[in-house]
């Protein structure tokens, strides 16, 4: 049988259903409307202001790479530039080739890229590095905790590097169901009670970060990806499979399948979700060691390394947090142990 045609130009055949709305759309359309959506979801959401200098999380992957792209075309109608910046975690064997994905992406589509590496942040430390030193203590699962923490710190010093006002990640609807799931499964109210929205505005002197990617389907994104040709990097990351994203991600799968609007049907779950108050999470202040947005007396990537470098990966995971806690940081016990938080990009 052959395609029907394109419900939008009525003129080409059309190349695919729509997953959420079930319209059959040509490639052509189909990127089209993609893009407008984007648009509508920041200019809707006030996101990105005239002017912003917009630093995009640019890992090589299919996520942040349709944004890149994406932004690129919309930049001229919303009066924004655009800085690329890539995070080397330190990660052998596949940070090089993702790397190389995005100063093939920057070069194509020229724009400026801007390399930043934990062992320059980080005293050293490099994803690698904190493997081998977790592998003995039982919590080989936590690298992605101690990944995603140092990564959106790494972001951020790289876009005020490159003279940024606002940080844009690549996370799309399936990604933020999949953190609505886990923070749900562990109970997780702090969160929770931080899920909702589409970014944060920027407290504490942290840069305003957004996610103009949110509302758009995994399925949809890799559709825009194939149709627009892009170049970028597909494997995953040698540690991912200990994550336990990994069982939300097999969850949700089964939840789509009984109930294709589940996705979206999350996302809009921890925009609307209320909390009591006895359950909100306290208003974070500043690290005392780096100035850095906290809710204790250290933030979450400083705990972190005070626990590598004090050759206690357990600290600030966990129970381990009570390691930190008894040695002079204050413990709030309201506050949920630190997990394995939202990449970066």
């Amino acid at each position: 049988m052959p395609a029907p045609p394109c419900t939008s130009c009525h003129a080409a055949r059309a190349a695919l259903r729509r997953p959420h709305s079930g319209h059959a759309l040509c490639g052509a359309c189909f990127c089209a409307t993609f893009e407008a959506e984007v648009l509508h979801t920041v200019l809707a959401g006030r996101l990105l202001p005239p002017g912003a200098v917009v630093a995009v999380g640019a890992s090589g992957g299919k996520d942040s790479t349709v944004l890149a792209h994406v932004l690129r075309e919309l930049a001229p109608r919303l009066d924004i530039s655009l800085q690329l910046v890539a995070v080397d975690e330190g990660i052998g064997g596949y940070r090089d080739a993702a790397l190389a994905a995005v100063r093939r992406q920057a070069a194509r589509w020229e724009l400026p890229l801007t390399i930043v590496a934990y062992a320059d942040l980080f005293g050293g430390w490099t994803m690698d590095a904190v493997a081998r030193s977790t592998a003995g203590s039982g919590r080989s699962r936590s690298c992605c905790t101690f990944c995603g923490v140092l990564r959106r710190r790494a972001l951020e010093e790289g876009a005020r590097l490159v003279g940024a006002t606002h940080i844009v990640t690549g996370h799309n609807a399936d990604d933020m169901a999949e953190t609505v799931l886990m923070n749900f499964l562990r109970g997780d109210t702090g969160r929770l009670a931080r899920g909702g929205g589409l970014g944060s505005p920027g407290e504490g002197g942290a840069l305003p970060r957004c996610r103009p990617l949110q509302f758009a389907s995994q399925k949809e994104v890799v559709l825009y990806a194939h149709f627009r040709r892009l170049d970028y990097f597909s494997e995953e990351c040698v540690y991912a499979p200990e994550a336990f994203r990994g069982h939300a991600r097999d969850l949700l799968k089964l939840l789509e399948a009984a109930r294709p609007s589940a996705v979206l049907d999350l996302v809009h779950s921890a925009e609307r979700l209320a909390l009591a108050p006895a359950a909100l999470p306290p208003r974070p202040g500043a690290c005392s060691r780096c100035g850095a947005l906290a809710s204790r007396a250290l933030c979450q990537a400083c705990a972190l390394l005070d626990g590598l470098n004090r050759g206690r990966p357990r600290l600030a995971i966990g129970k381990g947090r009570r390691g930190l806690d008894e040695e002079g940081a204050p413990r709030d016990r309201a506050r949920p142990p630190a997990s394995e938080a939202i990449p970066a990009f």
